[in-house]
């Protein structure tokens, strides 16, 4: 660990050089990527300095014990070096969960695909709460939510919604909402009172930098419609909307507000973020083979929740978790299952580490 750590600084010291490089300094790209990888690195410098300032007290202080007759002296400096030792396990642990390798799409905005799956109406409505489920979890985290394209249902919710999350972490918040969300409950049409299932998928896609994806203006099929919705308001009258196709992958992103000029910029967005979310599918698709995490595999079908309103229960299949405040959850407060995710993650990631597998 300690080799690895010492190669850290070293790299942390040969930013800070290369960051007063007039050749860096002058290239905008070189200087932003040198700048958030330094950045990325600070906390765990910072870690492992404090660290051994820690040991090299310890050592001054056994060696001025060793010199004193004054028994205060002795009694203080005794009192020192425990107080220092006991400061080691903690940093030694800080400093392995520092070491976890992060993911490179953390600190990115999201885009946030919601659709009803089984259950028809009332898959619908789900997709609708889920919906609003995260515009509050949204809110109380100061992101700033945009929606993108919408397909609203007639009976309410949404056959099918996108939106993006703008805020630093997003999608370090949101990744593991990826997967099918199952719902338990009596719908407002059920005039029985029998407990329905109904499904609903959520797709989190972190939006894409230019130079990680290369999405050429000749790939591009880009078309203008009318677009047609639940009625009413619903409809444009112009034809605004905008359709756009990535001629090589097949994939399609679209968006229908009334200015034609922000329908392009955000369905080129999603569409960028779509084409991304398929070639790191791919490389997950590749690790999947040698390793199955047990906080999921990323497929989009995979059933990862299941809420449960006749008992006010949400439980995360993938880490056995329930919690009996699906009425709160449901508000948008949905962090505590994130920490629990997050956690067994990283204490999975460092069991790896620990084993030599990362």
């Amino acid at each position: 660990m300690f080799d690895q750590l010492e190669i850290v600084e070293n790299r942390y010291e040969q930013l800070n050089e290369l960051l007063s490089d007039p050749d860096v300094v002058s290239d905008t790209d070189k200087l932003r990527e040198y700048s958030k990888e330094q950045s990325d690195l600070q906390k765990t410098v910072d870690v492992f300095r404090t660290y051994k300032s820690v040991k090299t007290d310890i050592e001054d202080a056994k060696v001025m014990l060793e010199e004193t007759d004054d028994k205060d002296d002795q009694e203080m400096l005794k009192d020192e070096i425990n107080s220092l030792t006991d400061r080691i396990p903690e940093l030694e642990s800080e400093l392995k969960f520092l070491l976890i390798p992060k993911d490179p799409n953390d600190e990115k905005n999201v885009i946030v695909e919601i659709r009803g799956a089984a259950g028809g109406d009332e898959a619908a409505i789900f997709a609708g709460d889920l919906f609003r489920m995260y515009s509050r979890f949204a809110e109380m985290e100061g992101y700033k939510i945009d929606v993108v394209e919408e397909n609203p249902s007639d009976h309410g919710g949404y056959k099918e919604i996108s939106f993006s999350v703008q805020g630093t972490g997003a999608f370090s918040k949101l990744k593991y909402e990826n997967g099918a969300h199952r719902v338990q409950r009596v719908p407002e049409t059920e005039s029985g009172g029998r407990v329905h299932t109904s499904t609903a998928t959520v797709a989190i896609l972190p939006e894409a930098e230019d130079v990680e994806v290369d999405i050429r203006s000749e790939d591009l099929k880009i078309e203008t419609y009318r677009s047609s919705g639940a009625g009413g308001q619903h409809v444009n009258t112009t034809d605004s909307a905008v359709r756009i196709t990535h001629v090589p992958t097949g994939i399609i992103a679209t968006s229908s507000e009334k200015s034609q000029i922000k329908n392009r910029e955000k369905a080129l967005k999603v569409l960028k973020a779509r084409v991304f979310d398929m070639m790191v599918r791919e490389e997950h698709a590749k690790y999947a083979e040698k390793r199955k995490s047990a906080v999921g595999t990323g497929d989009r079908s995979e059933r990862i929740r299941t809420y449960n309103y006749p008992q006010n229960r949400v439980t995360d299949h993938r880490i056995g978790l329930t919690i009996q405040k699906l009425d709160q959850i449901m508000d948008g407060k949905i962090g505590e299952i994130i920490d629990a995710l997050t956690m067994h993650e990283q204490t999975e990631k460092l069991e790896d580490l620990n084993n030599g597998e990362l």
